[in-house]
């Protein structure tokens, strides 16, 4: 609550403007949509341009959102994975790493598609279960969430290490875009095991 005891409503319209298309006549989807509802708040609210990404992070809808609540990205921000553990329950001691764990279609070479054709939550559930038992130890450990998005934690692993997320990769080979830093020769025996069991 504001100092003042005004409660407020932040709308945060994460990829919302899109981009503009040919067939729409070079406007975005945005601009040629019936919005009424954003077009009175936009209206009658309070509007304004903020830059949420500090300079030399990427650009992404967990840093921004970090900082729109306030939080220093460059102090607290520590990836997209330990923000979703939180929100799903998922406990983590003061050693445990987690990592974004997605569901993801590869030809053993390339991303072919980052959410594994959109697999179901409950088919997604399943394959995670079963990675859990065949890969998962004391140390790590695989939570199921939703859809292609879930957890893996590693208890004793290193945060030093650098990934990239499969839709920045899309189309391309996987082997420059594996991951790479203290730990990482562990990550990719897991995603190339993982290749056998899904």
């Amino acid at each position: 609550m504001a100092e003042n005891g005004i409660k407020y409503i932040m709308l945060i319209s994460d990829g919302m403007a899109d981009r503009p298309l040919p067939e729409l006549d070079g406007k975005t989807p945005m601009q040629v949509a019936k919005k009424p509802n954003m077009d009175f708040l936009a209206a009658n609210g309070r509007v304004g341009a903020v830059n949420t990404i500090p300079e030399g992070m990427d650009p992404g809808s967990d840093v921004a959102a970090m900082s729109l609540l306030g939080y220093n990205p460059q102090e607290y921000y520590t990836g997209r994975a330990p923000i979703e553990a939180a929100s799903m329950r998922i406990p983590l001691g003061k050693h445990d790493v987690a990592f974004r764990c997605n569901l993801v279609s590869t030809d053993g070479e390339t991303m072919l598609d980052y959410s594994g054709g959109h697999v179901s939550t409950e088919e997604a559930r399943e394959l995670i279960t079963c990675v859990n038992q065949k890969l998962g130890t004391q140390q790590i450990r695989f939570y199921p969430g939703i859809s292609y998005r879930h957890i893996m934690v590693w208890s004793g692993g290193s945060p030093n290490v650098k990934t990239v997320p499969p839709h920045n990769f899309t189309g391309k080979p996987l082997s420059p875009n594996l991951p790479e830093g203290d730990g990482d020769a562990k990550l990719k025996s897991l995603i190339f095991d993982s290749l056998e069991i899904l």
